[in-house]
């Protein structure tokens, strides 16, 4: 047993070592909240400073080329036409003159196209009593792209009365002018703007946002559907005040750079976020959802409107592009010719850009492109046109710094 003397002396230097316990605490406690506060105070310059953007440069160069493609685009200077009309006891819609964005609206317009049909009920033999009956047999016109979107469409329209559609066609996938397209979502050279009216110009932007909203529910490998960072280098200060295709809202993560030794040697570059669509991956999967709902495929060229109008189909959907200029006598219509240099895919590529031409990365290759040939029908490769886009790439690749 301690005795009285030995437990003061031993309580008091508790006390002691205590007092100096709590002192060290309140000390280590001082220097760490003035560390926090100091390193909260540079929170804001240290976020402020953006991340460098690392750029794989693309390889351009003649023996990169494994093969030049070229299409015709389906263009109407006053946009698409998507309206109905009355042919006897048949409703016909048409939904084509898409231009440069016939992947890009493909949703919005065959929802626009289904939409037609609502009100439209076949006619009734005069033995039964009258009644609004809805359509049940449809027929498609064409299996590019928005042929097959406004088929899928119907198919989901009139599933609980087990529609059939049949698409008729004189090509199928890979063999339509929507497997040439570059799939860069974006909906450009779909009008001109002195010619456009103010309704369609509503209606381009409604099938603008369905369209880009049906696309986000896509993305992944099985439809070829990816989001990609996009560089604008052809903008201008004055052209900073104009809203991107459709709306500034179908972009996210806009941002201005005005640093042209990390951009491409660009003095202004505006940045944002796109989808690109693998039209080989995107329009196969296509199919297999037609043909996995039920639907049918006859290959069938028209020679006019009365072979197409004596089809068995209560409602008949025209989506046969180009080819609507001489089946409906749409002089309208014209051919506006593109042409794509793909070089041999480059997976560490992360980025597109547009300027002299455009840029897309995809896995089947690098699309170079960029021209825009109104009213040339020619499918034939020019040279001259080539050479240019693969040298204008390559000196843009002289101010990329990986």
């Amino acid at each position: 047993m301690k005795n009285a003397r030995e437990t003061d002396v031993l309580f008091s230097r508790d006390l002691r070592m205590r007092s100096i316990d709590r002192r060290s605490f309140l000390r280590s406690s001082a220097a760490v909240a003035a560390f926090t506060l100091a390193a909260q105070s540079r929170l804001p310059s240290l976020y402020a400073q953006e991340a460098v953007r690392r750029f794989a440069p693309v390889k351009v160069s003649r023996d990169r080329v494994i093969r030049e493609v070229v299409g015709l685009r389906p263009f109407r200077p006053e946009g698409f036409l998507v309206e109905a009309q009355r042919v006897g006891d048949k409703l016909l819609v048409h939904n084509y003159g898409h231009g440069g964005a016939g992947i890009t609206l493909s949703w919005g317009t065959a929802a626009q196209a289904v939409d037609l049909v609502r009100d439209f009920s076949p006619p009734q033999p005069a033995r039964r009593p009258a009644r609004s009956v809805r359509p049940t047999r449809f027929a498609v016109i064409g299996c590019g792209v928005n042929g097959l979107s406004t088929a899928i469409m119907v198919q989901r329209r009139y599933s609980e009365i087990a529609g059939t559609v049949t698409i008729y066609t004189k090509d199928m996938p890979p063999n339509t002018t929507s497997n040439i397209a570059g799939g860069f979502w974006s909906p450009t050279s779909a009008y001109d703007s002195d010619s456009a009216s103010t309704r369609f110009l509503e209606q381009f932007r409604t099938a603008s946002l369905v369209s880009n909203r049906a696309f986000q529910l896509l993305v992944g490998a099985d439809y070829g559907v990816r989001w990609f960072d996009t560089f604008d280098l052809g903008i201008s200060e004055s052209g900073l005040q104009h809203q991107l295709p459709g709306g500034n809202y179908l972009y996210p993560q806009i941002k201005i750079h005005r640093n042209p030794e990390l951009y491409f040697g660009a003095p202004l570059v505006r940045q944002y976020s796109t989808m690109i669509i693998e039209p080989q991956v995107y329009l196969r999967s296509l199919l297999r959802d037609f043909y996995t709902a039920g639907g049918r495929i006859v290959i069938k060229e028209f020679r006019n409107r009365e072979e197409v109008t004596q089809l068995p189909d209560q409602v008949i959907f025209n989506c046969s592009g180009l080819g609507a200029r001489a089946l409906f006598d749409d002089q309208k219509l014209t051919p506006v010719r593109g042409q794509l240099e793909i070089l041999l895919p480059q997976p560490e590529i992360d980025y597109c850009y547009l300027g002299d031409g455009y840029m897309f990365p995809r896995s089947d290759g690098i699309v170079l492109g960029g021209t825009f040939d109104r009213d040339n029908w020619s499918l034939d490769v020019n040279r001259e046109q080539a050479n240019h886009i693969l040298n204008s790439h390559a000196e843009m690749m002289k101010n990329v710094k990986g």
